[in-house]
Formats: structure tokens, C-alpha cells, sequence
């Protein structure tokens, strides 16, 4: 009896364990193996500075930034007296002749690049062999002392030991000939360089290409010797990746090989080539906007035996917005703790051991520019300071140390510490930038401010203020799907399985991260989150690790309102605010109209001109889709005050560029927009189903507000004329929503951008009770495009299946999403979205997505478990949000609502639909009223 009854208290208690685990894995993301790809490290940020934590036992790898590094400077962007070709444009786009349109447009309509360096003059530089002695493309040359490299190298050079070069290098190797090739014509294959080669055989030029053109060059008999041949490549790379690509398929071999003949039955040339880098500071490339930057790395090498590492955890407790890494090590048991705090501004890593004078390490700085330097600040700071190179930002960081007992000294650039208790190191951050007009500031200051405010502070009151701080952001709303086997697993496994696996509280755990992620890249006071949060590694970043603003910068902050989170909005405002004035001015010399005009990226320096190319670069409509971030605010807070000073004044300025901007269609008299395009699909165009739906939404929601703030009548009944005459969405042949003014639906088209339906979400010109079956048409468009998609993308079709009220097709999408990007779109080991490459706003997008499938209120009521799928059927939601300035506790069970409490922030009228249930009543400000599944 005794036994069974022990046997029961050993079950409870593990049980009891089991769930306590289970419990802080909803807020857990850990592994047991170091990162070994940036995108295994955890983030962490304060807003401002941001950090990848690759936590080696041996070697720890913090790679950090700081959100104002980029490159460029304060400049016009836009191209003077533009508007003068606008009507050329229009009469092009309304006879069909869109290639026209487009070539006019690339040469007169396009934004200004930044200013190029000579580049002709540098090239005959280099190709007169400035920088380096002898001539190199001599077969006698020798190049005994130079390294070695692997060649090709698809993503560049940069990734095979040339890290963040560019410039002029040369490469050389050698094949020997078999006799049967003497005397015959031979073929060099060498497919793509970047960016310009001359090419050597035997110290004679065989080939010269300057563009992403294939190499194969013919090699004349005559050049050719029996034994041993020499090959010598010149390479300048002008910017991003460099040096011999080859294929993008790595089993296709460069090589050499008999004319008629093929590299399989050539010689290959993957290898290892003997270089030696000319010059590295080419002249500057002309870009249309900047680029977010890296800032630097610290590295800390710990006096460890690596064999004698065990009981390996990672961790990052998304509650607390801490990383923890935890190992033992010849008996002794380490802990190291991460964290970017927004109160004292600095990357706090706190490293303690049970046993005394068990702490020693190295710790270094450094920066990928390649204008930088490290220098010993007192006797416990180094400082790096770093210069982007195309631009006039500048930074500097600090670290700190501070030890308990053991030996601290700086000796050689880096900090060495040798058998301490206890080690604090504070690490610190900032720029000269002041605002997008203003680049006087000091550096140093930051740094100074934040090391001044930690000083005599204890660890427990630094890490107290940073989770207190973190928590009243992260505490506002809470999600509890249920219980899963799979909690128990380390993140990299859990994910690996959920796909096939009963695991809704991943959902959950994702939901929550892209809230701490958000959290963390976007505080009040800070640059709105980019394409990337404020995560880069790069110096040449995907896209720039700008704002893309045709849907990307917009998905960042779709979880702000219905996610609780909405302070955050504060960066995005702000933003808005200063593009309304760069973009007044882009709204003139483009389009000679009033208002306020933002095309489809933009950067640090407020850039809203169209860039890149015609046929995807001239979209007018960014501003107006930020505009109904504005409002959304308002419709989710009621604050007036708001909406009177900040939002109206902004979306007022909006809606008047497009009422000068709207023309007539000639062939069917509606008001269209023109010149645009559906975002990157389609080409330059008139009349672009988005547009209008986005259009037509503003000037509802100026009417709205003006009518709430009792102003501006003349300017409301001119909206209601306009919207009258702007062109209607329509349904196409196929029984889709036409993505265009004409019927050119195509059935087979998998394109990521599904942009003719943001009238389903985030907007709500089309709904299912004001059109249903326009509704049915839009979901008709989304089963033509299908689910495969971009990582992005497949966020955003998370939530139009949520609005299509079919919660098992937005599941399926959530498991599409969060799987592994082992070669395309889903999610990295440390849960950051893949587009393939990273994107940060698949997890935003996604984290709505699932809120979207939980509660609506774009209707004018509050529609409860409006896509619950199957896969969830049982939960609990506490803080979502709600339009009408409600939040909402929520609970349910085997699929049906159980409890529903809402509190009313703002009083007035609050409607609620779930299933065939309508209830209507009135509420008071601050008052809560309790509901069940019945809403009784």
C-alpha cells in the first residue's frame, strides 16, 4: 500500500513537472546546439539596439546593430518638373501601349539616385595595374605568397573569406593539357562574375564582359601550350557580392574543354585559386535609396576544454525578453544571460559559475565596415568606432566589464579576464544621426548616457527595471491553446514536426513571439521596424533591410491594435509624419498636385519617390494605405484628441493628392488611378483594382472623421461625389475579382503579391454583409493564386482565409508557415519568417493572422470565433482588442464559446455575432461585462 501510495506522489509530481515545463515552453524558444547560421541565433532588442546571440560554449558570437546606421545622407530624391511627362505617360497607358509607358517613364519619371563615383576612371586604374606590383596576368608571375580561395562561390566571395569586399582582385590557377588538345580551339566556362573580368590565358586576354552575362570564352589553339597553361582573372566588383559565381546549380562545373565538346568532358576549375586583392574602395554605385547596416560583433573566447562541454541549453524566455545559455564544464555548471534593455539602453550579458574563479575569457569588438578601429576607452571600456562607407553616418560602441574578484586587463584591442566570479558586460551603441535632415550629432553620446546611468548599479536592478519595463507591453494579453506532447521539445524539433503534429500551442508560442519581436524592434521613441526589425548582418541586406511599402512596412504593425500592443504604433506615426512632408514634395514635382504622396519604399532619409524601375517602382498609393493605419488607431481607441491633431491632419493631406490625381477613364468615364501598377505584377498600368479599393477607403474614413471632429463639410461632400466615380471592384470571366480595369484574369498565375484583395484585409471595402458575393469573387481570386507562396505572402493569406471564415484553410496556411525554410518559404530555426531570405514581416502578419481567425470587428460588431478551425478546439485569449475601443477575455471549449468578457475602454454601443447570436447593448467607460457561450 505504502508503494502505490509513493508511486502516486512520484506521478503527481511529475505530472505536476510535466505541465510546469509544458507551461514555460508558451513562452520558451530553446535548443540544445549552439547557433551555428545567423538565423539559428535568438534576438534580442530594446528598439534600438538590437542583438543576434549565437551562444557558443567555446566561442560566443553577439552580432549587434544600432537602428540609424545606414548609408547615405540627407538629399532630394525626387526628379524636378517630372509632372511634365505625366499626361505622355497617360495617353501611352490609355492606347495600350504599355512598353512605351514604361520606357518613358524609366527615363523621365524615376526618382534621383545618389550621387556615382567615376567609375570609367577607376577602372582604368585598375586595369593599369595601380596597387600592385608586377603584371599578374603573366604566365611567369609569381604568386607563391598569395592565399588561396574557393572559386566559384554562387553567393559571392564574401562568403568563401572575402567578407564585405569590394574592388578589384585577381585570381590565378593553372590546368595542365592533355596532348590530345594541342592544336584545337578550347572553351573557358566561367558562367557569371561579378561585375566585370578581364580574363588571361597565358598572359594573353582572351575575354572582357562588364554586365551578369555567362562567360565562355574561345580559347585560340595558338595560345595553348603542352603541360601546364596559366589562367588570370581580373575581377572588379563594384558593390555586393563578388568574384567568380559560377552556377546557381553548383552540380554544373565551370571548367575548360575542347570547342564542340562540354565541361563534363573538360577540366574542371572548382578549386582552390591563389588571389590577392588590388584595391578595395571602388567608386560608389548610385543607388535610388540607403541601405540599414550592420554595426559590429563581439566575440568571446572562453578558456575552456570543448570535449568537456555537456548538459547544453540555449534559451529565450520571450516573457522576460531574456537569453539564457546554460553548460557544464569540467564539473561546473555556467550561466550566461542576455538582454537589451530599453531603461539603461545597453546589451546587458551577465556570466556567473557555481564554482569561484571558474570565469575566463577574451573579449573582442568588431565591425564589418571596413572603416573602423577599436581602442581601450579606461581600464574596463573599448570603444569601436565605424564610418559606413557610402554615406556620412558614423558610430560608436563600448563595452564595459565589470568583475567580481579575478583579474581584469586590456591589452591588444581586447579585454582579458581571467578567473573571475562574476562578470557584467554592458555594451552600448550610437550614431551621429539626429533626423532624416540631421546628421550634427555625437556618437558618443549614447554610449556616455547609458554607461553614466549603469554606474554603482546592481545586476538584480538593472535586470528588474528591463523585464518591469518589457512586461507592460508583453503582459497586456495572454493565449493559452491547450497542452501539446511536443511542448517538450527543444524549438528546432518542435518545429520540424509540427506540420503533421497536435500542436496548437505553437500557434500560440508563435503568436506571442511575434509580439516580443514587434516589442522588441519598435518602442516608443524609436525608427519604426524594417524589412528586418532590427536585425542585419549585412552590409549589402536583401532589399536594403528598407520599408517596402506596398505591403511590407504595413504588415509590421498589423498586430499592434488587435494584439494589445498598440504603443508601439508611436515609430510608425512618427514615420508617417516625416514621409508626409518629403512626400508633399514628391507630390508636386511628380504629379503637380496638393497632399501628400508615397510610392512603394522607402528609407531612413524619408525617401517617397518611385525607384528602381517603371514597370513595379510607380505606385501612388503607400501613403494612403498608411494613412489607414491612422484611423484604424482611432477605431481601435476612440481618442479623439488623436484623431484631431495627429491622424485627420495626415489623412486629410492624403486624400487630397488623390483627389487631384484621380482622371477620368476614357472608355468607361470612371475615376481611375493611373499611372500604377498592382504591386509587381502586371507592369505600369491604368486603373489597378488595389488602388481603388485603398482610394476609396480613405476618402470613407476622411468623411468619418470629419464627421466626428465636425469639420470640413465642403471637403466631405467631395469625397462623397469622388467616391461615387471611382472605378468599382469587378468580377471577371473566371468568376474571380479582376486584379486590373480590364479582364486579363489568368487562372495559372501563382504570383506572391495578391494585392486586389486588401479590400478583403486589412481593408473592408468588400465584406461579406455589404457584398457577398463580391466576397465570393475575392475568394475565387485566392484559389487561383493558391497556398505555396513567399513567407510574407503566406501570412497575408492567414488572414483572408480568416475573413472568408474558413479557419481550417488559414490552419493549413499557419503549418505552411511554420515549417522549416530548409530551401524556401516558412520559418528559420530561430522562428524568423523566410521570404526566402529573412523578412520579419511573415511573423507579424502571422501572429494577426491567427488573432484575425479569433475575433473581427471590421463589420461594425464584434464577431466571435469567426474561424475557429478544428485544430484549436479548445483555448483561452485574454487582452485582444477590438474596434470600438473594446478588449475582450475569451474562452472555449471543444469548439464553442464558454465565456466572453468585455471591458469598454471608450463607452457607447457594443454589438456581438457569434454563430446565429446578435446582441446589442450600451456600455460605460471602464465598465466590464461578463458574457457566456450563449451571450447571456
Amino acid at each position: 500500500m505504502r508503494f502505490k501510495l509513493l508511486l502516486g506522489i512520484l506521478s503527481l509530481t511529475l505530472v505536476a513537472y510535466s505541465e510546469s515545463f509544458a507551461q514555460q515552453n508558451n513562452h520558451t524558444l530553446w535548443y540544445t546546439k549552439p547557433a551555428e547560421k545567423w538565423t539559428d541565433a535568438l534576438p534580442i532588442g530594446n528598439g534600438r539596439i538590437g542583438a543576434m546571440i549565437f551562444a557558443g560554449p567555446m566561442v560566443d558570437h553577439i552580432q549587434f546593430n544600432e537602428e540609424t546606421l545606414w548609408t547615405g545622407k540627407p538629399r532630394d530624391y525626387n526628379r524636378k518638373g517630372a509632372f511634365k511627362y505625366l499626361n505622355d505617360i497617360r495617353e501611352l497607358l490609355f492606347e495600350g501601349k504599355q512598353k512605351e509607358a514604361e520606357t518613358l517613364a524609366q527615363a523621365e519619371f524615376m526618382g534621383l539616385q545618389s550621387e556615382p563615383g567615376d567609375r570609367n576612371a577607376w577602372v582604368t586604374q585598375m586595369k593599369n595595374r595601380k596597387g600592385i606590383q608586377g603584371n599578374p596576368a603573366l604566365a611567369s608571375f609569381d604568386d607563391k605568397l598569395w592565399k588561396s580561395i574557393k572559386a566559384p562561390a554562387f553567393n559571392g566571395w564574401e562568403t568563401v573569406g572575402l567578407a564585405n569586399l569590394d574592388g578589384a582582385v585577381w585570381f590565378r590557377t593553372s590546368f595542365d593539357v592533355p596532348a590530345n588538345w594541342i592544336g584545337k580551339d578550347l572553351v573557358i566556362d566561367l558562367n557569371r562574375i561579378r561585375d566585370q573580368d578581364f580574363t588571361y590565358i597565358n598572359g594573353q586576354l582572351v575575354g572582357n564582359t562588364d554586365n551578369s552575362d555567362p562567360r565562355k570564352y574561345t580559347i585560340p589553339a595558338k595560345l595553348i601550350k603542352k603541360g601546364k597553361n596559366t589562367i588570370a582573372i581580373q575581377v572588379l566588383n563594384y558593390f555586393d557580392k563578388g568574384g567568380l559565381v559560377g552556377y546557381k546549380d553548383t552540380s554544373k562545373k565551370i571548367g575548360i574543354y575542347p570547342v564542340g565538346s562540354s565541361v563534363e568532358q573538360g577540366i574542371s576549375l572548382v578549386k582552390a585559386w591563389k588571389y590577392k586583392i588590388q584595391d578595395e574602395d571602388p567608386p560608389a554605385v548610385p543607388q535610388y535609396q540607403e541601405s540599414y547596416q550592420p554595426f559590429g560583433d563581439l566575440n568571446l573566447y572562453f578558456k575552456l576544454n570543448k570535449s568537456l562541454v555537456s548538459n547544453y541549453k540555449r534559451s529565450l524566455d520571450i516573457s522576460t525578453a531574456i537569453a539564457k545559455t546554460t553548460f557544464t564544464s569540467n564539473g561546473i555548471n555556467y550561466q550566461r544571460e542576455y538582454f537589451a534593455s530599453q531603461p539603461d539602453q545597453a546589451i546587458v550579458i551577465h556570466l556567473t559559475a557555481d564554482k569561484s574563479k571558474a570565469i575566463s575569457f577574451d573579449a573582442e569588438l568588431s565591425s564589418p565596415h571596413r572603416k573602423s578601429a577599436v581602442k581601450k576607452l579606461d581600464n574596463q571600456t573599448l570603444a569601436l568606432t565605424v564610418a559606413v562607407k557610402s554615406g556620412v553616418l558614423k558610430g560608436e560602441s563600448r563595452l564595459t566589464a565589470i568583475i567580481k574578484k579575478g583579474n581584469l586587463k586590456i591589452a591588444n584591442g581586447k579585454i582579458s579576464i581571467n578567473q573571475a566570479d562574476e562578470v557584467m558586460l554592458y555594451l552600448t551603441a550610437g550614431t551621429n544621426f539626429i533626423n532624416a535632415q540631421d546628421v550634427s550629432g555625437n556618437p558618443s553620446t549614447a554610449n556616455v548616457n547609458a554607461l553614466n546611468n549603469l554606474k554603482g548599479k546592481a545586476y538584480t536592478e538593472i535586470k528588474q527595471k528591463h523585464i518591469k519595463e518589457y512586461q507592460t507591453y508583453y503582459n497586456n494579453f495572454s493565449v493559452d491553446f491547450g497542452r501539446s506532447e511536443n511542448e517538450n521539445l527543444p524549438t528546432d524539433e518542435r518545429l520540424e514536426k509540427f506540420a503533421s503534429a497536435d500542436d496548437p500551442a505553437f500557434a500560440a508560442l508563435y503568436m506571442q513571439y511575434g509580439r516580443y519581436l514587434l516589442i522588441s524592434s519598435s518602442r516608443p521613441g524609436t525608427q519604426p521596424a524594417n524589412l528586418q526589425g532590427i536585425w542585419n548582418d549585412l552590409l549589402t541586406p536583401p532589399w536594403g533591410s528598407k520599408y517596402t511599402t506596398n505591403i511590407n512596412l504595413e504588415m509590421n504593425y498589423w498586430p499592434t491594435e488587435i494584439l494589445n500592443l498598440s504603443a508601439l504604433n508611436e515609430p510608425l506615426f512618427n514615420k508617417i509624419k516625416g514621409l508626409s512632408k518629403t512626400g508633399a514634395e514628391t507630390a508636386k514635382a511628380y504629379y503637380n498636385a496638393r497632399g501628400w504622396v508615397l510610392h512603394h519604399n522607402t528609407d531612413l532619409w524619408n525617401g517617397t519617390a518611385p525607384i528602381n524601375a517603371s514597370d513595379h517602382g510607380i505606385w501612388v498609393s503607400g501613403g494612403a494605405w498608411l494613412s489607414q493605419h491612422l484611423w484604424e488607431h482611432y477605431q481601435f481607441s476612440k481618442d479623439r484628441k488623436f484623431l484631431e491633431t495627429e491622424a485627420y491632419p495626415l489623412m486629410k493631406q492624403a486624400a487630397l493628392f488623390f483627389e487631384d490625381f484621380l482622371v477620368k477613364d476614357p472608355k468607361t468615364g470612371w475615376l481611375i488611378s493611373t499611372p500604377s501598377n498592382s504591386p509587381e505584377n502586371g507592369g505600369l498600368v491604368a486603373g489597378p483594382t488595389m488602388d481603388h479599393q485603398i482610394i476609396r477607403s480613405l476618402f470613407r474614413n476622411c468623411i468619418a472623421a470629419a464627421g466626428v471632429l465636425n469639420v470640413d463639410e465642403d471637403f466631405r461632400k467631395s469625397l462623397t461625389e469622388k467616391i461615387k466615380q471611382i472605378a468599382p471592384n469587378q468580377i471577371g470571366k473566371y468568376g474571380q475579382l479582376q486584379e486590373w480595369l480590364e479582364d486579363k484574369g489568368d487562372t495559372t498565375n501563382k504570383h506572391r503579391h495578391v494585392s486586389h484583395l486588401w479590400g478583403v484585409y486589412p481593408g473592408n471595402d468588400i465584406t461579406w454583409d455589404n457584398n457577398e458575393k463580391m466576397m465570393q469573387a475575392a475568394k475565387q481570386s485566392l484559389l487561383y493564386r493558391g497556398d505555396d507562396a513567399t513567407g510574407w505572402s503566406l501570412a497575408w493569406k492567414i488572414n483572408f482565409w480568416a475573413r472568408f471564415k474558413d479557419g481550417d484553410h488559414a490552419m493549413k496556411l499557419i503549418k505552411m508557415l511554420i515549417k522549416p525554410a530548409h530551401n524556401g518559404a516558412g520559418s528559420y530555426v530561430n522562428l524568423f519568417d523566410a521570404h526566402p531570405p529573412f523578412q520579419i514581416d511573415g511573423n507579424f502578419g502571422g501572429a494577426a493572422g491567427i488573432a484575425e481567425m479569433i475575433l473581427q470587428s471590421h463589420q461594425g460588431y464584434l464577431d466571435i470565433l469567426p474561424a475557429l478551425p478544428a485544430a484549436i478546439p479548445n483555448g483561452e485569449i485574454k487582452g485582444l482588442q477590438a474596434r470600438g475601443g473594446f478588449e475582450l477575455d475569451l474562452r472555449w471549449k471543444n469548439g464553442l464559446l464558454t465565456s466572453l468578457i468585455i471591458k469598454s475602454k471608450a463607452g457607447g454601443n457594443c454589438k456581438v455575432h457569434y454563430k446565429n447570436n446578435k446582441i446589442s447593448f450600451e456600455t460605460k467607460m471602464g465598465e466590464t461585462y461578463k458574457l457566456n457561450g450563449d451571450l447571456k
